[in-house]
């Protein structure tokens, strides 16, 4: 049964294929787009974008390579730090919940910045963690410039610290918006160097 399933498949595919060549060769592009319509063309561009995502290791002295593209990410320590924090935690992190990651990411500084004294590796983390400080959006952001000029933005949407609202009903009437940020790279191809997995 499988089988009938997958060759039919196979078939409407060809069918696709064979009528929007038609669409095409006759210029109307229009109503090729509307038949397969904005939302669809959308998740086809992301599911065409999976297809290309890269292996990204980090080696043991937190070195960030993209391997299949056979390209270094270019990152100071403070942003290794962040982007570790935030490959460590799928599940997404709030900013405003940050506090809460301090030592965590402490750890990840002083990994990634040996030469930094402590002193200042702990007064840039406090400015991180910090609600009221602007210093995380500017290293997310900066992080995303850094993936934004090596790769097309499908691509990069996988490698950068996003947004993600997840919705919360407590009782009946009540809602409530966590506003995490993730990175929605696949875990599975995060590879680590040293004993740490992501997965």
């Amino acid at each position: 049964m499988t089988d009938v399933i997958q060759q039919t498949a196979e078939e409407m595919a060809l069918e696709v294929r064979r009528l929007s060549g038609q669409l095409l060769a006759a210029g109307r592009k229009d109503l090729l787009l509307r038949a397969i319509g904005a939302p669809l063309l959308e998740e086809l561009r992301i599911e065409a974008a999976r297809a290309k995502l890269s292996r990204l290791l980090i080696t043991k002295d937190y070195r960030f390579v993209l391997v299949d593209y056979g390209k270094e990410v270019e990152l100071q320590p403070v942003h290794k730090a962040v982007y570790l924090l935030f490959l460590a935690h799928p599940e997404g992190i709030e900013f405003k919940r940050l506090g809460d990651y301090r030592d965590e990411l402490t750890r990840y500084y002083m990994a990634t910045a040996k030469l930094l004294d402590k002193e200042k590796i702990v007064e840039g983390v406090d400015h991180l963690v910090n609600p009221l400080d602007n210093a995380i959006n500017e290293k997310c952001s900066r992080i995303k410039k850094v993936f934004f000029d090596m790769m097309d933005p499908y691509v990069a949407s996988y490698y950068i610290i996003s947004g993600h609202t997840q919705k919360h009903f407590a009782g009946s009437a009540k809602i409530w918006y966590e506003r995490l940020k993730i990175i929605k790279l696949p875990r599975e191809l995060v590879i680590r160097e040293d004993k740490q997995s992501f997965i």
